[in-house]
């Protein structure tokens, strides 16, 4: 297993990805029915995918203070966020919803950020130390 010691950029990454999404999922959870008449998007789905954030917000948020890290969990957040971006504009352009044109705007910035949330924890994991399973 392969891990590396966090760079600077990688840390604050996790960080910031770990705040935004514990912010979004309160938000989607607590104000769901209120979001949902503004954005034209189901009441529930809005609640089930807050609560889905907040066991990820937590996890990237631990993994954010470790002093290392197994290089395949940063690889999982990133793939997580691009996940999420690829959702949301699948949810966007498939029909199954008809968001109002801030629903529309409310899924592009969320696929715009995870978007760079993703890009600057791939760099910042190739900017990190590389370390033997052994120091690890």
């Amino acid at each position: 297993m392969s891990y590396v010691r966090p760079s600077l950029l990688l840390r604050r990454a996790l960080g910031a990805d770990a705040v935004a999404t514990l912010a979004s999922a309160l938000l989607m959870v607590l104000g769901a029915a209120p979001l949902a008449g503004w954005l034209g998007l189901p009441e529930t789905l809005l609640r089930w995918a807050g609560l889905g954030l907040v066991p990820y917000a937590a996890w990237v948020g631990w993994l954010a203070r470790r002093d290392t890290l197994a290089r395949h969990w940063v690889g999982l957040v990133v793939a997580c966020n691009a996940l999420w971006a690829v959702d949301c504009l699948v949810l966007l352009l498939s029909g199954w919803v008809q968001p109002t044109p801030w629903g529309e705007a409310f899924l592009v910035a969320q696929a715009l950020v995870v978007v760079v949330f993703a890009e600057l924890q791939f760099i910042g994991l190739r900017r990190s130390g590389s370390m033997t399973a052994a120091r690890a």
